[in-house]
């Protein structure tokens, strides 16, 4: 007698559809978070405002977006890493919890600013930046600057007279609301984080510095490019810069 074949059990449709479909999506998701992961590396990131340091270019709590494609220059408001002890001169932004550092890491979520500092690039390497000529506006290589377009309401350009001349590898850089601005004038005897010569503290190494914010994004209301003043596109060339800065905290001739 001829024994009937045992009929081979298939798995119903339906059931390797959703497989199918929620290995799809589950591909398409760590794809997503691959190039996210990668733009914010190499091309660009949000960054939450922490302090009041920009006002009124920026505003605490605005979303502004860095790019890291192009170099910078005087007069670009850019975000650097702490360079050695300036966050203990304003506040920065509070650090998420170990979820919120993951979409931060992969570009699902603004950069908290932990860490980080926003200013206004005001020398480069071998410029000479001094405040004050005898109308009290900041010089840079002998050229004043009109600040009045982005300098906080009410705020001198500085309280403070100095003449440096800005080292190799290494700018300058001011914020926008000078009374409220724990910036490189702030630093100009101290040391840096690993000792060194006074005044080292106050230059920014580029290689800290992480991009140039071009553009406010957050709240809707305050949606603006950010654009170089007028004021730096008239700077005469800066000349060798030295290995070291030149400080004098004294105020250049009038």
């Amino acid at each position: 007698m001829t024994e009937t074949p045992t009929a081979t059990k298939e798995k119903p449709a339906h059931r390797s559809g959703l497989a199918a479909a929620a290995r799809e999506f589950v591909l398409i998701v760590v794809g997503a978070l691959i190039v996210s992961s990668i733009l914010r590396a190499f091309v660009g990131q949000m960054f939450i405002i922490p302090s009041e340091s920009m006002q009124n270019t920026l505003l605490v709590g605005d979303r502004v977006v860095v790019e890291k494609l192009t170099d910078v220059k005087r007069g670009d408001v850019v975000v650097f890493e702490d360079p050695g002890g300036w966050l203990g001169d304003e506040e920065s932004g509070q650090k998420r919890g170990s979820i919120g550092r993951f979409f931060e890491v992969v570009g699902l979520l603004p950069d908290s600013s932990h860490g980080h500092l926003i200013k206004r690039l005001i020398g480069m390497p071998g410029d000479k930046v001094a405040c004050c000529d005898s109308k009290g506006r900041l010089m840079v290589n002998g050229q004043p600057l009109e600040e009045s377009s982005y300098l906080y309401p009410g705020d001198a350009p500085s309280a403070m007279e100095f003449q440096v001349t800005v080292p190799a590898g290494r700018v300058f850089v001011m914020g926008d609301h000078r009374s409220e601005s724990g910036d490189s004038r702030v630093h100009l005897s101290d040391t840096g984080p690993d000792g060194g010569n006074p005044g080292d503290a106050a230059f920014v190494p580029m290689d800290k510095i992480t991009g140039r914010a071009i553009l406010v994004v957050w709240p809707a209301n305050r949606f603006d490019k950010l654009e170089v003043p007028d004021t730096f596109k008239s700077i005469p060339a800066a000349g060798p810069a030295p290995d070291k800065p030149t400080i004098s905290l004294t105020p250049p001739p009038k």
